[in-house]
């Protein structure tokens, strides 16, 4: 039998696959909090006992959907020994997953839009925006592109990825966008060496 422990967990897993897989298929506007308990299997009072409303349902999910981008990022970035190298595969990575329309809907679309553009930037800070940072920096302290403030270089080529991907989650042809995109990403990047 389980623990109360194991059933709060449970149960909070329960909501946030649910409501990640509602929140993808319809928009965060287009579900309710009683369609995600029923869906769930759980009364609404339930849900409630787990998160306060909605949008702290939805700061979970996204919150995950963040990490699990930030993991792909630094899974392809470590496959390599080469700090340039990883740089523009955590790019490649990032805009791949950016591709999957659960990921562009929950993340790109819904997130600043549910929780605003600081709160999103938090969590974006968090994940894969923390890893562009760090690869930049070490790029930097070897001299590979010239002494600058991290910070702004960062800013910069995340907002040209994210409305990257944006624009190949609309594409009627990701694949051929999606190389288009990364050769005009490394000639960008190339231009800071």
């Amino acid at each position: 039998m389980a623990t109360k422990q194991q059933q709060r967990e449970q149960t909070t897993a329960a909501l946030c696959a649910t409501a990640r897989r509602l929140f993808a298929e319809h928009g965060y506007n287009n579900v309710g909090l009683e369609t995600i308990a029923q869906a769930a299997g759980v009364t609404k009072g339930a849900l409630y006992h787990h998160f306060s409303s909605k949008a702290a349902l939805f700061r979970h999910v996204l919150a995950r959907v963040q990490d699990e981008v930030g993991e792909r990022v630094q899974h392809a970035a470590d496959a390599h020994p080469d700090p340039w190298t990883q740089l523009v595969e955590g790019c490649r990575a990032f805009l791949t997953a950016g591709t999957d329309p659960e990921i562009q809907q929950i993340m790109l679309i819904d997130g600043p839009a549910v929780l605003g553009w600081n709160e999103w930037r938090t969590l974006d800070d968090q994940s894969s925006a923390r890893h562009l940072t760090d690869a930049l920096t070490t790029l930097v302290t070897a001299g590979t592109i010239p002494p600058q403030p991290v910070e702004p270089l960062a800013r910069l080529l995340s907002g040209a990825m994210n409305e990257a991907a944006l624009w190949l989650a609309r594409s009627d042809n990701t694949e051929a966008d999606r190389e288009a995109t990364m050769t005009a990403l490394t000639r960008m990047l190339d231009s800071l060496r």
